[in-house]
């Protein structure tokens, strides 16, 4: 998970608000003094953080609580609030913006109390996008990134190398872009980036690419001559967004970066790297809020799929091991088409689950990503994964993918689990996939599981719209079916019938489908 350590400390603070039977002033002081703790760790700006604390004690003042509120509830909201905020690029004199340090911010950024709206690609139209950035902050691939989210989109994207200064930029980009299937340009010879960058986007804009990105030298603020060269790029292109893209390694060192940029062209939109593995992480969103430029994208990893719209909400939610049940759905939508949910509910109806659908849901799996940015989506869940047991996890999931690629048709399409059982199939089946027997019983074993439980899980229905007719009784039928197909552990950890009750709510009116795809998706992952 993003930011991993910080949200740990963070949900523990409050967790931890659970324990005691009367929150009063000690243990709110207790709770605020782990979170700052936390938030100083991250490298979060310490006027920010000093501010943010004073907030939150106006907000919450235990002695003028009305009697019946709970003073734990408040609390946590007043916390996810502040971070939010803390987190968003709103102009100066919002209302829903605690107050900015001095020296902080950029006071020509939007107007008073709007934040600065995000540019958004329109399909079928011309969209310019410019990167710009510090040198080995991973632009480069975060270009490919952005062009490749935008194509599964349905755009039609393009690259344009204009970086002339680094050796190995054009065959770099050249690499990423022919891996992800992306139309390039950019050239050996040429030395005018802004000749390279103007040829480019003529060219694509031609050939009708709807998503022209144009990537340009890395450079540092004290580098005049590359941020004049810069400029001449934008004059040329007329970019209809410019993307500052930051190294999340460097802290609040970003802030100063962020400046520079900003004043040499109209920064509209900010992509923070490198967030998978640094403490500093903190820091540099924070710094990033305070030149009022929204986070549109962060960096999750190396892979080009590892890449992730930025929402506040969301991202604070997840980090205070609160889940985020919308972005949840939506991964299991871009992994499950909604043409292939009937076939398989249809199937799981009558029984029928197969080596062949065990194989389909792992490949799902991966799909989604990494299982700890999927755990952490659900509620409760965020620190149940063990470090180190992700590796394990998919490492499982690929070999036992791989013994289902040894398997002939009839195996895979089998409902006889003795037909699989049978020494001989066992040991050609491990032998075709360079695995040994035991690793065919470990098989076996997951999908007797996966199947007991899609049995329980058999007839669970979303039931009639919230309020209509028999709504509480299928709601009440969905539950007990869902606390059973549930191992104790997760149960537990979701908070129990309770918690449980809250989630199957996040459901209501949505189709069966959607429920048994977020089951599958959750065990699926387990082992």
């Amino acid at each position: 998970m993003v930011l991993g350590e910080l949200g740990s400390a963070l949900a523990g603070a409050l967790r931890k608000l659970g324990e005691h039977v009367v929150v009063d002033e000690t243990v709110m002081d207790v709770c605020l003094k782990e979170v700052t703790r936390a938030l100083l760790q991250a490298d979060v700006n310490v006027q920010y953080v000093v501010q943010m604390k004073k907030n939150i004690v106006k907000a919450v003042s235990i002695n003028e609580l009305a009697a019946g509120l709970n003073a734990r509830k408040l609390l946590e909201k007043a916390v996810f609030n502040e971070l939010c905020q803390m987190l968003t690029g709103y102009a100066p004199g919002a209302s829903s913006v605690p107050n900015v340090p001095k020296g902080l911010g950029d006071s020509s950024a939007g107007q008073p109390g709007q934040p600065r709206r995000n540019y958004q690609p329109v399909k079928g139209k011309t969209n310019v996008v410019m990167f710009v950035g510090l040198q080995g902050c991973g632009k480069t691939t975060t270009c490919t990134k952005y062009a490749y989210y935008y194509q599964k989109k349905g755009f039609k994207p393009a690259l344009v190398c204009a970086d002339t200064f680094r050796a190995g930029a054009f065959d770099q980009l050249k690499q990423n872009a022919t891996k992800a299937r992306i139309p390039f340009y950019g050239s050996y010879t040429e030395t005018d980036p802004a000749k390279i960058a103007a040829d480019g986007v003529k060219r694509f804009t031609e050939e009708k690419n709807d998503l022209i990105i144009v990537d340009t030298s890395g450079r540092h603020k004290q580098q005049d001559d590359l941020f004049e060269e810069m400029r001449q790029v934008s004059d040329l292109v007329k970019p209809n967004m410019t993307i500052f893209v930051m190294d999340g390694s460097i802290g609040q060192a970003s802030l100063d970066q962020a400046r520079a940029f900003k004043a040499t062209v109209d920064v509209g939109s900010v992509i923070v790297t490198k967030l998978d593995g640094h403490a500093k992480g903190g820091g540099a969103i924070s710094a990033v809020a305070a030149t009022k430029s929204p986070i549109i994208f962060i960096g999750t990893g190396e892979h080009i799929d590892e890449f992730e719209p930025f929402d506040a909400k969301p991202f604070v939610s997840r980090l205070l091991g609160l889940g985020d049940w919308s972005g949840f759905m939506d991964k299991i939508a871009d992994v499950m088409p909604m043409d292939s949910q009937p076939e398989l509910l249809d199937k799981l109806e009558k029984g029928q689950f197969t080596m062949r659908i065990l194989y389909e849901q792992f490949a799902n799996i991966q799909k989604m990503g990494p299982m700890s940015s999927m755990m952490s989506m659900i509620p409760g869940l965020g620190d149940m994964m063990p470090k180190g047991a992700e590796k394990e996890g998919a490492a499982k999931v690929k070999r036992m993918m791989t013994l289902m690629d040894s398997m002939t048709d009839e195996e895979l399409d089998c409902l006889e689990l003795k037909v699989l059982q049978n020494p001989k199939r066992m040991e050609r089946i491990g032998r075709g996939a360079g695995c040994t027997p035991a690793h065919v019983v470990e098989l076996i074993e997951q999908y007797k599981q996966m199947a007991k439980m899609m049995g329980k899980m058999k007839g669970l229905k979303a039931g009639p719209k919230k309020g209509g007719h028999g709504s509480q009784q299928a709601m009440s039928q969905n539950l007990s079916q869902m606390a059973s197909a549930l191992p104790p552990d997760m149960l537990k950890q979701i908070g129990g019938m309770g918690g449980l009750q809250g989630l199957m709510k996040q459901f209501e009116g949505k189709d069966a489908g959607d429920m048994q795809g977020m089951m599958q998706k959750m065990m699926g992952g387990k082992g």
